[in-house]
């Protein structure tokens, strides 16, 4: 049976996502998708969905939201305050919503971007193979744009899971942040490589799904500012005139003329997604092999996390 997810309270930066558009870069569109493809696939998993289904996506604030049916509803991303009505439940397990009562998500605690999962998935009309919403060009999700309070989502059919919950906590080890340099690190001497390895650099508040910013030293490129527009990957860190590092994110632009000193890891790019305005961090130097290896490392760790999903109401196995 299919049926709505109807915003009552929007939340920050709430928008639809899926696994994000593929093979469409040279095209000049963006891939979109979650910011966090870990804390995004968990929320799918926790209802019942087949991956790459469609969830709700917030920032920091996920509001208040109601069902036309019964269905299961799990929240990951962070922690926050959780509740069905007036009755509070734990995050990161997935919840029995009944149709007419109210999930209110609070603000987050120890990260940025929250995933609503709901059993169906969101089924908005797909966009060039995705249902990724990109704010900026208008596509993809409702109408292309934020969703509002009274906007009502379309919801998938129903796939009859139960609820399910983590059989082991998923937790992202700390440390420096790995970057693999280029592709103009060339561009950059000596004295701007030991200050980019050596010195902390503080997430500022401007950040978006496009890009985030870093305050710190200013960081020179000897070669220059300015190049011929190249291709951008999430993760590339550019260096514009003003010497501050931006590091592109989901919406990124697809081509970008500032020098990138260096790529962010794909092993730690989601769990620099998720740090919190104010929080420093350290970049660490590795190869591209080191960095492929510790993402081949990554995504089996997170396979495993997957494998233990279990029943809420059982502690078994999920089927």
């Amino acid at each position: 049976m299919s049926g709505t997810l109807t915003i009552e309270r929007a939340g920050l930066m709430m928008t639809v996502q899926d696994a994000g558009r593929t093979g469409l870069l040279r095209y000049g569109v963006s891939a979109s998708g979650a910011m966090d493809g870990e804390a995004y696939a968990i929320a799918n998993a926790l209802v019942g969905n087949a991956p790459g289904a469609a969830v709700v996506e917030f920032a920091i604030t996920g509001g208040a939201v109601r069902t036309s049916r019964d269905c299961l509803v799990a929240v990951t991303g962070g922690a926050s305050d959780l509740r069905i009505d007036t009755q509070a439940v734990p995050g990161w397990e997935s919840h029995l919503l009944k149709a007419g009562e109210v999930l209110t998500i609070g603000t987050m605690r120890g990260a940025v971007w929250g995933y609503l999962g709901v059993s169906g998935g969101i089924v908005t009309p797909p966009v060039l193979g995705s249902r990724a919403t990109h704010l900026r060009t208008a596509l993809g999700g409702l109408e292309g744009r934020a969703l509002a309070a009274g906007d009502c989502l379309p919801l998938g059919e129903e796939p009859g899971a139960s609820p399910l919950r983590l059989g082991m906590l998923f937790r992202r080890k700390p440390g420096p942040v790995r970057i693999v340099p280029g592709p103009q690190d060339d561009y950059f001497g000596r004295d701007a490589w030991e200050t980019f390895l050596c010195c902390p650099f503080t997430i500022s508040a401007m950040r978006d799904r496009m890009a985030m910013m870093l305050d710190g030293p200013a960081l020179c490129a000897a070669g220059g500012h300015d190049i011929v527009s190249d291709g951008t990957l999430a993760g590339s860190i550019q260096i514009p005139s003003s010497g501050r590092p931006i590091v592109l994110m989901a919406d990124r632009q697809t081509t970008g003329g500032y020098p990138k000193i260096a790529t962010i890891a794909s092993a730690d790019l989601n769990r620099l997604t998720q740090m919190p305005s104010g929080e420093q961090i350290r970049f660490r130097r590795v190869s591209q092999d080191e960095a492929e290896e510790a993402d081949i490392a990554a995504r089996r760790q997170f396979e495993t996390v997957l494998a233990t999903l279990e029943d809420v109401e059982t502690g078994g196995g999920a089927s």
